[in-house]
């Protein structure tokens, strides 16, 4: 294949077929070098055509205690009180500046995802 920059949706598409038949290339072939360099144009064309939007911080928040078994009353202390975790979890009341600082700290949710700003459910 001819690499180059992926323009096009026809490009894109040859792109990810020629990955699929050289994906298990011998590391080091030049086979693998052309694996490495598709994979970077592809990812730069799949950020630029299908980015995916960032969680908002309580959708972060659930996907970590989702995948970590924690339940609501595991947040007590991190996010406030029983009441607290209750009303931030069902984005009663925002998310304060220690709160985002423990929240970091505990689950190591990135702080640019945490400052994001989203809307109360009132």
């Amino acid at each position: 294949m001819d690499i180059k920059i992926l323009k096009t949706e026809k490009d894109y598409l040859e792109a990810v077929e020629r990955l699929e038949v050289i994906f298990d290339a011998e590391q080091n072939s030049a086979e693998w070098n052309e694996l490495e360099l598709l994979g970077l144009l592809i990812r730069n064309y799949e950020d630029e055509h299908y980015p995916i939007p960032d969680p908002d911080p309580i959708e972060a928040i659930e996907f970590i205690m989702d995948q970590t078994n924690l339940k609501p009353k595991d947040l007590v202390g991190i996010l406030g009180d029983k009441s607290s975790v209750s009303k931030v979890l069902n984005k009663k009341r925002k998310l304060t500046i220690e709160m985002i600082r423990k929240v970091h700290d505990k689950l190591h949710i990135p702080f640019d995802t945490l400052m994001t700003d989203y809307e109360l459910c009132l």
